[in-house]
C-alpha cells in the first residue's frame, strides 16, 4: 500500500473505532495512538538496517516522551491497528500483532524472560485487548478473541475466546444470536425481494 492509501485506512479505522472522532484534522492533531503507530512505522523500518537500529531506538523513545505510548522499533504490527486513548502501553520487541487489532490504554505486551529468543505475545488478527490488560511471555492470542481489562495472560488461548481474571482463563465467544436476521435483511435488501 501507498503511502496516502495507509493514511486514509489509518483515519477509516480510527472513525470505525471511536465514536468521538469527529474528522480528519482533529484525528490527524489529537490522537496520540496515531501519531505512535505513526512513528512505529518509520522507527521499524530504520530498524530492519544493522546501521540505524540506534536511531530507530531513539526515535521510539522519543515518541514515547510525546505519546506516552512505547512500542519497541523491532515489534511487528499488521494494518489496521488501533490504540485508543494511549497512555501507558508498551509492547516489546519480539511482538507480534496481527491485523484489525485494537489496544485499550494501560496494555502490556510484555516478556517473562531475558533470553533474547521470542519472548512476546502473537496478537492474531481482530483481537480487541481491555485496559490495563497485561499479556506476557511467547504466548498466542486467537484471533476474534477479546481480553478484558486487567486481564494478566500468561497462556495461549484460542481463537474466539473470551479471556478474563487473573491468571486469565478463556471461554468461547456466545455466538451473534442476530447474525442470521442480520444476513437474512442484507439479502433481501441486496436483491429487492
Amino acid at each position: 500500500m501507498g503511502f496516502f492509501s495507509t493514511l486514509r485506512e489509518d483515519l477509516k479505522t480510527v472513525r470505525t473505532h471511536d465514536p468521538a472522532a469527529r474528522g480528519t484534522a482533529e484525528i490527524m492533531i489529537n490522537y496520540s495512538g496515531m501519531h505512535a503507530i505513526w512513528s512505529h512505522r518509520l522507527a521499524h523500518k530504520l530498524w530492519q538496517k544493522d546501521e540505524t537500529k540506534s536511531l530507530a531506538r531513539t526515535l521510539s523513545q522519543f515518541t514515547r516522551f510525546l505519546t506516552g505510548v512505547e512500542i519497541h522499533p523491532g515489534a511487528t504490527i499488521g494494518r489496521r491497528f488501533f490504540i485508543d486513548h494511549g497512555m501507558g502501553i508498551v509492547i516489546g520487541e519480539t511482538a507480534e500483532i496481527g491485523d484489525d487489532v485494537m489496544l485499550y490504554h494501560g496494555v502490556t505486551l510484555g516478556g517473562r524472560s531475558l533470553e533474547k529468543v521470542k519472548r512476546h505475545p502473537t496478537i492474531e488478527d481482530g483481537v480487541t485487548i481491555g485496559a490495563g490488560a497485561k499479556v506476557l511471555g511467547p504466548v498466542v492470542i486467537g484471533k476474534d478473541s477479546a481480553i478484558g481489562a486487567n486481564a494478566v495472560v500468561v497462556h495461549d488461548h484460542p481463537e474466539d475466546s473470551i479471556i478474563t481474571g487473573i491468571p486469565a482463563k478463556a471461554r468461547p465467544r456466545t455466538p451473534d444470536k442476530h447474525k442470521p436476521l442480520v444476513d437474512a435483511v442484507e439479502y433481501l435488501i441486496e436483491y429487492s425481494i
